[in-house]
This record gives C-alpha cells, structure tokens and sequence, in this order.
C-alpha cells in the first residue's frame, strides 16, 4: 500500500470553500481516476496557523503502477483545476509514502 500525501497550506479567508470543494468536488474526482481506493483529510494541529491552515490529505494506493498512471494520465490537470480555482492562497507539497505496518 501507498500513500500519496499533499500537504496544502490554506489561506483563511478560503479555507471552509476549500475544505467543501475537497471533499465534494475534487477528491471524489480524483478517486474516479481508479489509481486510488480512497483518501483522507488531515488538519495539522500543533502547527503554525497563522498564514493559514494546513492540511494533509492522504491518497490510498495499491501499487506503483496505479500512482505512476495517476501521474502519467491524471496528475497535470488535476493540479491545474486546483491552481485556476484557488490561484496562490493554496501552497502544496507532495510526498510518496510506502505503508510499513
């Protein structure tokens, strides 16, 4: 099992609009793909809030294949749907992860 994780920092004049567009609109899409099973939405606590909240949200993968296909097929438009809508009060990173135990 693999993780995809993006871990988005959000400004807070946006932040409730983007929490409801994640999870009606654009993971929902992003699961469609069929490269991920599922995903998860994580507020990071102990963290500094004050430029905006951050969030991690971990996309469950069965194989290097299905994320490599997301990335081939999936990943650009994806991104630029996020980066159109919500232009620079959005920072993300993201990291791969193997699920060890």
């Amino acid at each position: 099992m693999l993780i995809y994780n993006v871990t988005t920092k959000v400004a807070h004049p946006i932040a409730e609009s983007w929490l409801r567009w994640m999870q009606e609109e654009h993971i929902p899409e992003l699961v469609q793909t069929g490269c991920f099973s599922h995903a998860v939405i994580l507020h990071l606590l102990e963290n500094d809030d004050e430029e905006g909240l951050t969030y991690a949200v971990q996309y469950h993968t069965a194989s290097r294949e299905d994320y490599q296909r997301y990335l081939d097929q999936f990943a650009e438009t994806m991104r630029k749907k996020a980066i159109d809508k919500w232009k620079d009060q959005v920072i993300s990173f993201r990291t791969l992860m193997q699920v060890v135990h």
